[in-house]
């Protein structure tokens, strides 16, 4: 079962997809991307394919080893994304060809469904009310939102009481039966982490997430120290490695993504280290439908996931969503706020290809925005 032959599609609304095609025709898919970098990832899959074309894809371990240590200089997350949907896209070729789904190669679920959180926005206390009872309406029971707009290093009184104040009101308006996952995004300083934190604990959020830029990953023991709310990080984390130091640090829920922390392969790895020091995992996905898949997979097999991200009507998705390039978008039913068990083989949902590929002739040039404060300077996005 030989790789014959990799293809890369750039689809709205800011995806890149890859599939993998073996001599026997066996296809898989995977979903490489770095938001804003997919045309840098592209190219680094295409590099990498001229390593793996007709070579056993089978092989994926060994394939793994290669593509992150044989290029000498390693890591980064290009290459790691490359590489993350090159994984997905071989667990899905193993799983087919073998008839199982991928969880049953990584040693069996442990669960028959997997939670799920919805994202909600606005800019006011009442709109985040708004969004907040719809989704418990539909049935969710947990949502996360983003906990302000661009910041500076220290705020002002009134800005750090509009936090608290926002998210104080929502509790009141949503009750206590619903989890609120709150999202800094690295846009707080680790001074404004510690002063914002205890103002929400009466909130109890279920976990503030990337209080702190991945180069201060080094001051999360002192903002694990002083708050009870649960930390968690580590959606710009690319390996096992950039989560040795920051596992120990305090922090409860450990947050890879499989589109770019090394995919299937080293996402189970680093959730075997997270359950050593007592941390959960929640796979960071705001991405398409074949990251989602690759998530669940690791989901169904992993004694210590807490909660899936998932997309679906995201503000990023203008134009297309989810469930777009899925044939049977039933897979990603959500009941109850929870994704029932997939059965079928591999990665568990089968892609519309045309649907891809006429997407692809349009493709996308996605970037992120560029936020400045009041003096013109950089503001975290």
């Amino acid at each position: 079962m030989n790789i014959a032959k990799i293809e890369t599609f750039l689809v709205p609304p800011r995806w890149l997809f890859v599939r993998i095609e073996t001599d026997d025709g066996v296809v898989g898919w995977g979903e490489p991307v770095v938001e804003g970098r997919a045309e840098a990832v592209a190219a680094v899959v295409e590099a990498l394919a001229e390593r793996l074309v007709g070579t056993d894809a089978s092989r994926i371990e060994d394939h793994w080893q290669v593509m992150t240590k044989g290029g000498f200089y390693r890591g980064g997350p290009v290459l790691s994304s490359a590489v993350a949907g090159i994984d997905q896209a071989l667990w899905d070729v193993k799983g087919k060809a073998l008839g199982v789904p991928v969880y049953d190669l990584l040693g069996g679920a442990v669960r028959d469904k997997v939670r799920v959180y919805t994202w909600i926005g606005g800019d006011s206390a009442q709109a985040l009310a708004e969004d907040a009872l719809r989704a418990k309406e539909n049935g969710f029971d947990a949502v996360k939102c983003n906990a302000a707009a661009q910041l500076g290093p220290i705020e002002s009184p009134a800005a750090v009481k509009r936090i608290a104040e926002q998210f104080t009101e929502l509790r009141s308006a949503v009750g206590d039966d619903l989890d609120i996952a709150i999202d800094f995004h690295g846009r707080f300083s680790t001074a404004m982490t510690r002063r914002v934190l205890p103002l929400l604990e009466p909130v109890m959020p279920l976990f503030v997430e990337e209080p702190v830029t991945p180069e201060f990953s080094r001051d999360l023991a002192m903002v694990t120290a002083g708050t009870s709310i649960p930390i968690a990080t580590g959606e710009r984390l690319f390996s096992r490695w950039d989560f040795r130091d920051v596992l120990p640090t305090g922090i409860a829920v450990a947050q890879p993504d499989l589109s770019h922390a090394g995919g299937i392969s080293e996402v189970r790895r680093i959730a075997a280290m997270a359950e050593a020091h007592g941390v959960a995992l929640a796979p960071h996905c705001p991405l398409g439908p074949i990251a989602l898949a690759s998530s669940l997979q690791v989901d169904f097999a992993t004694p210590n996931f807490l909660i899936q991200e998932q997309s679906l009507g995201i503000h990023y998705n203008q134009g297309n969503d989810l469930m777009d390039y899925l044939v049977d978008p039933s897979v990603f039913a959500f009941d109850e706020g929870y994704v029932a068990r997939p059965t079928t083989p591999g990665l568990g949902i089968e892609v519309d290809e045309a649907a891809v590929r006429k997407a692809a002739e349009q493709g996308h040039r996605w970037r992120n925005q560029v936020w400045r404060l009041k003096d013109g300077t950089f503001a975290e996005w």
